[in-house]
């Protein structure tokens, strides 16, 4: 019998994503049972119907459930700014970690965590859940397979609606208040393309030139529109593109140019993979990728994670890996408020 695992839920009121979690725990077959913690008392109705007999505690402290029930893995989707003292708590009682991004409101109270995590042996994984997309496995492995030849260039682009930022409810809300969220579209949605790059390509960014602003002139003070230039470190030069700018919907895309051809993800279409080669027996041929789009999103990231701790194998993110995505965003911030380009270390 495959090894199963508890799995403690810590949250609060203002915790995102909760309802894709609960959905994600009770489809994961590794997970044996969820602790529930949730100070706020917002989360156990939803909990109880979606999570059924496999709720098996409630408590209205993070610290205490952590104590008391012992779970291998706990996920935290809490207000960044929260975060990191109850991951900290966590990785104290030998919990690996799964954190809704960005868990800080700086890359400097993340690191110490991922050398906690490191010296713990315990994994800390920043949900950064479009990795195990269809289409993004299969991206990785066209490219690792040399099929498009040595990597030239990147262009991406993540846009989401304005719409959202002009509702009062929404100005409201901790993600909304770069205080309480550390930024605004860059770190809630451009981050995970910034990943992706990296993740696909297995290069880390080293150097950023960004710039951010409000554009829609909404009364917040985070940015809804960020632009980057990436210096990569194989010397690749690339481009981001972040923003809230419709009335509804996504525009989407990641373009990756090699020496021998292209890759185009475009996972909002139908068909979110198509790439070009140059050698081959499909040399000058445009081809795609016909997987099924399902599953994709948090219910496959969280069934990896709690695979990899059941079984102490290779996370879906590992904890350096949790930690670049976030300096990388946090290295764009700087450049943009320092009018200087930025190196990343």
């Amino acid at each position: 019998m495959p090894n199963r695992i508890k799995v403690g839920l810590l949250t609060h009121a203002g915790g995102a994503h909760v309802g894709a979690y609960l959905q994600a725990l009770a489809a994961a077959d590794r997970c044996s049972e969820v602790v529930l913690a949730d100070p706020d008392d917002r989360w156990e109705q939803d909990a109880r119907r979606v999570l059924g007999e496999k709720l098996k505690h409630v408590s209205r402290d993070h610290r205490a459930a952590l104590r008391e029930h012992k779970p291998q893995l706990a996920l935290i989707t809490m207000e960044a700014r929260l975060a990191p003292p109850i991951i900290d708590a966590t990785l104290e009682a030998d919990c690996h970690v799964f954190a809704e991004k960005p868990a800080c409101v700086r890359a400097e109270d993340f690191a110490p965590l991922v050398q906690k995590a490191d010296m713990k042996h315990r994994y800390l994984m920043l949900a950064l859940a479009n990795r195990t997309n269809p289409e993004i496995v299969a991206a990785r492995e066209i490219f690792a397979s040399k099929k498009i030849g040595k990597l030239y260039g990147i262009e991406m682009h993540l846009i989401a609606d304005q719409t959202r930022l002009t509702r009062p409810s929404y100005h409201q809300q901790w993600f909304a208040q770069k205080a309480r969220a550390g930024g605004g579209h860059l770190i809630w949605l451009g981050i995970h393309w910034l990943d992706l790059a990296m993740y696909i390509t297995d290069e880390s960014i080293s150097e950023v030139a960004g710039f951010t602003t409000n554009v829609g002139g909404q009364p917040i003070d985070i940015e809804d529109s960020a632009t980057a230039a990436l210096r990569f470190e194989g010397g690749t030069l690339g481009t981001v593109t972040s923003g809230y700018y419709l009335d509804k919907g996504y525009h989407s895309h990641i373009k990756i140019w090699g020496s021998d051809g292209w890759i185009l993800i475009e996972p909002m279409k139908d068909q979110p993979l198509s790439w070009y080669t140059t050698k081959g027996e499909d040399a000058g041929k445009v081809q795609t990728v016909d997987e099924p789009k399902e599953p994709r999103g948090y219910t496959p990231f969280v069934s990896e994670a709690i695979r990899a701790c059941a079984d102490m194998g290779e996370p879906p993110i590992n904890n350096a890996h949790s930690l670049r995505a976030l300096k990388t965003v946090f290295a764009i911030y700087t450049s943009a408020d320092t009018g200087r380009t930025t190196k990343i270390q």
